[in-house]
C-alpha cells in the first residue's frame, strides 16, 4: 500500500528551477517479493540487473513508486545509459514523466544496528553525498540520454528516518539541493529484503 505524497509531482515541479521534497510510505504488510506483481519496468530492472553493489531491490521499488504514483515510464536501466566518461559518476534509471526526461538516483537510508536512532547528521551526510553525485552524473551523461533534471529517490528504513531526512534537507545549502526532486519512501511491513542485500 502506498500513501503520502503520491501523484503530487507535476509540471510545476518538473519545470521549476527550485528543489522539492516529497514523502511517501510503502507498506508491504505481510506480502513477499513477487516478480510477477511488478510493473513491466520493474521486471526489466530486475532482468537487467545493476552495475554492482547491493541496491537492486531498492532500485526496483524506487521505480515502482514512480510508476504507480506518477505514471513514470522506464526509458533505460543503469547499464543502458550512455556517459561521456565511463568511469565517471552515473545514475540508476532514466524515466519519463509528463514528457520530461528524468535521471533517477537511488539510495537507502538505513544504519546499523537497524533499530538504533538514525540522526539528522547521518541524514545530512547522506543527502550531501548523493546530491553532489547527482550534479556530477548530470554533467557526465551523454547527450543522447541527457535528462532535464534528476530525482533522488531515498528508500528509508522507517518513518523516523524520513523525518530526519526532511529536517536535514530543510537545512541544506540551496546550491547542494540545486533543482533536484527528493522523493523519500519510508518502508513498513515485511521489508527486510530491501535492506538485507
Amino acid at each position: 500500500m502506498l500513501s503520502g505524497d503520491c501523484g503530487d509531482i507535476d509540471s510545476v515541479e518538473l519545470s521549476s528551477t527550485d528543489a522539492w521534497f516529497f514523502d511517501t510510505t510503502l507498506d508491504f504488510g505481510t506480502e513477499v517479493y513477487d516478480y510477477d506483481r511488478l510493473s513491466p519496468g520493474g521486471q526489466e530492472i530486475w532482468d537487467d540487473g545493476n552495475l554492482g553493489g547491493s541496491s537492486l531491490y531498492s532500485e526496483i521499488f524506487a521505480y515502482e513508486v514512480l510508476y504507480r504514483c506518477e505514471a513514470a515510464a522506464l526509458l533505460k536501466t543503469e547499464a543502458e545509459i550512455a556517459y561521456s566518461n565511463s568511469g565517471g559518476k552515473k545514475t540508476d534509471l532514466l524515466v519519463e514523466l509528463e514528457g520530461v526526461r528524468l535521471g533517477v538516483s537511488v539510495t537507502r537510508a538505513v544504519g546499523w544496528p537497524r533499530e538504533d536512532p538514525w540522526t539528522e547528521a547521518q541524514a545530512s551526510d547522506l543527502l550531501e553525498d548523493k546530491l553532489g553525485d547527482i550534479l556530477l552524473s548530470t554533467a557526465n551523461v551523454a547527450s543522447e540520454d541527457a535528462w532535464d533534471k534528476q530525482i533522488l529517490s531515498v528508500i528509508a528504513y522507517s518513518p523516523d528516518h524520513a523525518t530526519a531526512l526532511l529536517a536535514a534537507w530543510t537545512a541544506l545549502d540551496p546550491g547542494v539541493k540545486a533543482d533536484t526532486i527528493v522523493l523519500v519512501t519510508a518502508t513498513n511491513g515485511d521489508d527486510s529484503f530491501i535492506y538485507d542485500e
